[in-house]
């Protein structure tokens, strides 16, 4: 009888992509779902017969073996193993054999070889099969990503559009997010991240063999998605001037950001919510459940003593060289659902990462994963950053005043406003879930307080020293407050009005400075516009407003691409007790719309327009427009708009062509210099052509 060979494999990608749910992957590339079976078909070149033996072996990484669990030898055989790769011999049609291979649920997520060895009577051939990918697996029990709960899965895995919040904690709006997890080129991208990261550039093989952890790989990804430390994807911006680069505003989505890295190396520029973006679609590609979460009043605590400092000279300035903590507008992360089988049962669930480099962890720019039950029980002594991401949702917040001497005066103590309005994707809705429970306890609660100072007296025992040197303010005997501003748009004239009253019989006479600066959504001030001072009295338990002007003319050079406007009042009455009071307020961007989209089908070429107007009094020219949208755009489209005349409606057409059916989001980004980053999104139906 002649020798044994197989000469082709029958994949079967159909059938097997559906059963691992991974049919929406842009590649040829088989991509599979670690934890459960997968069935090929064997052709060989005649007959096969009892006598005839079958062995495959599967390997990934540069130094595959048995020991790291990157190397399988199987043997075909009539039974199966649960627990390890195995392969089960199926029927068989004259050449053809149907072979079952079980992965098992702690095989390593990667790129798989894979050769079959066929022997009649001690003569080997090997057949080279092409390559395969091998992902986590949420569906899967025993996996450390498994959700029980199939709608959630849904949102977490394989939804592919994005909602993310910015602005403040009492004016915000939401934007979507093309996460992208399925379109052509981002699996393989993203496990070339994994292929470039330090560990792997130290030890290949032992870092291959550690990507059966979804809790290590996330790590991993946190590091990369930033590129300092290892030239990973984005480059971060956090000032006024991205002329060598793309605003970080600019950014609709992560393919045209990952496969610009793939091309060219770190990409220019991104801030927290990109970076959250693209870390979201690195996870979701490779199977680990996860989510945007977006902290207003986030504060970064760079020394970790659970305080943060802001510090003002007498004008409401705020001293930025002295001021090394800070409290962010609003800040962005990921939070991945993982078993902590290293922590115990009641830390496992949502995993915290963040890939904007911030603090260095372990000396190199990440962070994670940081139990969210941890962060919420305070147990900050917990793997990984944990005390980093309790201090975003819950420090303590001290104002000081710097007095042209130099001498501080510590005016107020926060203990509430720190982690508001946390927030994420609802589950098959573009709506607002509201998670700040999950996080901490309520602000003012007695659990809150007590899990705070059992956090507090985990850290370091320097912690808290400049608080405990300080003698208690003086409490004013006033109170200040700032009424929130109307709803204005870029262009127009905005209002402030601050709110003081005497909570005395006396009368008062209070010195009020107050400055309006532009500042960045991480609270950097960019541009002091505008500075007044008054002095108000105040008669027995009078209340009194008082404005403050900010004209269109006055702040329109000094707005930055986040449309944030700080005001900062510093009231001192006459015996010498201050109170420092701010607000801030995000303008709101002109509307782009689109025209209603229907009978809109796969495959086939569809008309859309998208409509601007241009609402001020002067000429807007140099305008782009950036169209993307997952399932409906392969590539970015990139429109240069013309001049638009004051008050002029402009229409700018454009074609898409849908290459999946279902509701995809539709995304745009107007952009000039008098408007950066005006959003737009649609939900366009598609149907089956």
């Amino acid at each position: 009888m002649s020798n044994l060979l197989v000469t082709s494999i029958d994949f079967q990608k159909v059938k097997n992509a559906t059963a691992h749910k991974t049919q929406d992957y842009d590649t040829n590339e088989m991509v599979l779902r670690r934890g459960q079976p997968v069935t090929m078909a064997f052709t060989c070149n005649r007959q096969i017969t009892s006598g005839d033996e079958f062995k495959i072996i599967v390997e990934t990484g540069p130094s595959p073996s048995t020991q790291t669990n990157t190397k399988a030898e199987m043997l075909v055989s009539s039974s199966s193993s649960g627990t390890s790769w195995s392969a089960v011999r199926g029927s068989i049609s004259n050449t053809v054999m149907n072979i079952t291979i079980n992965i098992p649920v702690n095989a390593p997520i990667g790129r798989y070889n894979m050769r079959v060895q066929s022997t009649r009577r001690g003569r080997t051939n090997v057949f080279k099969a092409e390559t395969f990918a091998v992902l986590f697996n949420p569906w899967a029990p025993n996996d450390e990503v498994y959700m029980s709960n199939e709608a959630e899965r849904t949102e977490y895995i394989l939804n592919e559009t994005g909602l993310y919040w910015f602005g403040n904690a009492n004016n915000y709006g939401s934007r979507r997010w093309d996460y992208a997890q399925f379109e052509r080129d981002i699996l393989n991208i993203t496990l070339t991240m994994l292929d470039k990261n330090l560990e792997y550039r130290k030890n290949p093989a032992l870092d291959v063999s550690r990507r059966h952890d979804p809790l290590y790989v996330g790590r991993v990804l946190s590091a990369m998605v930033n590129s300092i430390d290892d030239n990973g994807i984005i480059i971060g911006r956090w000032t006024n001037d991205y002329s060598d680069g793309v605003s970080p505003g600019t950014w609709n989505g992560s393919a045209p950001i990952l496969r610009q890295w793939m091309q060219s190396g770190p990409v220019r520029y991104g801030q927290c919510w990109v970076y959250a973006g693209v870390l979201c679609t690195a996870f979701k590609c490779l199977g680990i459940p996860a989510r945007t979460i977006i902290n207003f009043e986030s504060a970064h605590d760079g020394d970790q003593n659970l305080q943060v400092d802001e510090i003002y000279d007498e004008n409401g300035v705020r001293d930025d060289y002295e001021t090394q903590d800070s409290v962010w507008n609003f800040h962005a992360w990921l939070s991945a659902w993982i078993a902590r089988k290293d922590l115990g049962l009641e830390y496992g669930g949502w995993q915290e990462y963040d890939a904007t480099p911030q603090e260095p962890s372990e000396g190199i720019y990440q962070l994670g994963p940081a139990s969210q039950y941890a962060v919420r029980n305070g147990h900050v002594d917990k793997l990984s950053d944990t005390p980093f991401v309790y201090s975003e949702v819950n420090a303590d917040r001290v104002t000081w005043v710097k007095s042209r001497d130099g001498t501080k005066k510590r005016v107020y103590t926060d203990t509430v406003s720190v982690g508001q309005r946390i927030s994420t994707k609802a589950i098959r809705l573009f709506e607002r879930k509201d998670v700040t429970d999950e996080y901490k306890y309520t602000e003012g609660s007695p659990q809150e307080r007590e899990v705070f100072d059992k956090a507090k007296n985990l850290m370091a025992p320097n912690a808290f020293i400049i608080v405990s040197r300080e003698s208690a303010p003086v409490k004013p005997l006033f109170n200040g407050s700032f009424k929130k501003a109307p709803e204005t748009q870029v262009g127009e004239d905005l209002t402030v009005t601050l709110m003081l009253k005497n909570t005395v019989t006396d009368p008062q006479k209070i010195q009020i400075n107050m400055t309006a600066t532009s500042i960045l959504y991480n609270s950097k001030p960019v541009k002091d516009f505008l500075t007044e001072s008054h002095s108000v009295s105040l008669g027995p338990n009078e209340e009194k407003p008082l404005e403050m002007k900010l004209p269109y003319v006055v702040y329109r050079e000094a707005i930055t691409a986040d449309n944030m406007i700080q005001v900062v009042a510093v009231c001192t009455e006459e015996k010498g007790s201050s109170l420092l009071v701010k607000t801030v307020t995000t303008l709101k961007n002109p509307p782009l719309l689109f025209r209603p989209i229907e009978d809109v089908k796969s495959g086939k070429t569809a008309r859309v327009d998208c409509i601007f107007t241009n609402p001020l009094k002067e000429v807007v020219s140099n305008s782009t427009l950036i169209i993307e949208g997952s399932g409906l755009i392969s590539d970015q489209k990139i429109i240069n708009v013309p001049s638009m005349k004051p008050n002029e409606r402009i229409t700018i057409p454009f074609d898409i062509k849908p290459r999946r059916k279902g509701d995809r989001s539709l995304l745009a980004d107007f952009s000039s210099k008098k408007f950066p980053n005006v959003k737009g999104f649609q939900t366009v139906p598609v149907a089956s052509s």
